[in-house]
């Protein structure tokens, strides 16, 4: 279960990594993204709570993780947890129209939550699966 756990940390990575870029690319063409964008939110949000699912479940069965320092290990599940609270928050944003629950009173497109939400959970999750391969 913990080679499952590396192998769909790597797919978090790498679904978290198009969501950004794709984010990114639509924002430079100066036009919202396709259909498509929608599916692959979906898809995102399912491989980060299966993660975390196998993930607790390792947990659960006396699993852990060996870093160096103190705070190595607990970082790996702030690292790993974050995400999907990030994506809750995005919903929240979305659904609202304008981002006031941080500061900026203006329309915003429902997508650009979601492209922000996945460029940092991009960067969580890069650094849990570095901390969880002891790197």
């Amino acid at each position: 279960m913990a080679a499952l756990h590396r192998v769909i940390g790597f797919a978090v990575v790498a679904v978290f990594a198009l969501g950004w870029i794709w984010g990114l690319g639509a924002k430079l063409a100066r036009r919202d993204p396709s259909e498509g964008y929608w599916t692959w939110l979906a898809v995102a949000q399912v491989v980060a709570g299966v993660q975390a699912i196998v993930g607790t479940i390792l947990l659960l069965l006396g699993h852990r993780l060996e870093a160096e320092g103190a705070l190595g290990g607990a970082l790996h599940y702030v690292y790993g947890y974050l995400p999907l609270l990030l994506f809750v928050f995005a919903h929240v944003v979305a659904r609202a129209g304008d981002a006031r629950a941080v500061g900026i009173d203006r329309p915003l497109r429902p997508w650009v939550p979601f492209a922000w939400a996945s460029f940092i959970s991009f960067g969580l999750t890069l650094r849990a699966l570095m901390t969880g391969l002891g790197l």
